[in-house]
């Protein structure tokens, strides 16, 4: 399939991002297209599914679901729900939504409670700093930023005042307590990077 000319310096809808039919993975920050990286390494995706493997287990016969990369979370500014309003469409690798009212067949429409971002070196300002700044602002609940190649995840929290604090970097032995289970949930480390 052909890939699409799109101008980066164009500011797009989530009704845009619609029309694009190539094999091409991107992002909308704010309207500007941010582009992914064609397959994730083999760890990464290791990483993952162990992880995902954890959330399906925790969360069976529980009213939240867990759900994986490739699918859309949109981001509305002030609850505007229409595609031509919405200018903030993100794939996190891993989310967790408690509020099944936002998920429909193009997947999560609002802020998911958890995310769990997966960097590489190629990915990790992205992560840390961009989505980071933009899981804030919408108000996702708990952040993870999991580093698979140092084997240590960055946890964040989001506050009474809508700002991530942080909760701690989690490594070698760690069960991390997770946050919007009050802690019901501690994901053992030496399970996740084996």
């Amino acid at each position: 399939m052909e890939t699409l000319k799109l101008d980066l310096n164009k500011r797009y809808t989530y009704a845009d991002y619609l029309t694009w039919m190539d094999d091409v993975r991107r992002e909308l920050f704010n309207g500007f297209i941010q582009l992914m990286s064609p397959s994730p390494s083999r760890l990464h995706q290791k990483t993952s599914s162990i992880l995902i493997k954890i959330w399906g287990v925790y969360l069976e016969n529980k009213k939240c679901e867990v759900y994986h990369a490739p699918s859309d979370v949109r981001l509305p500014q002030n609850k505007d729900k229409d595609d031509k309003t919405i200018y903030t469409v993100v794939q996190p690798d891993i989310y967790v939504v408690c509020d099944l009212n936002k998920m429909d067949d193009r997947g999560c429409l609002g802020a998911p409670d958890f995310i769990i971002e997966i960097v590489s070196p190629k990915n990790s300002n992205r992560d840390t700093k961009d989505k980071f700044e933009i899981y804030q602002q919408h108000g996702v609940r708990e952040y993870w930023i999991v580093n698979p190649n140092d084997e240590n995840v960055n946890v964040f929290v989001l506050d009474e005042n809508g700002k991530f604090q942080f909760g701690g970097i989690f490594a070698g032995d760690d069960k991390i307590p997770v946050h919007i289970f009050d802690g019901d949930l501690k994901v053992d480390l030496t399970e996740v990077f084996v």
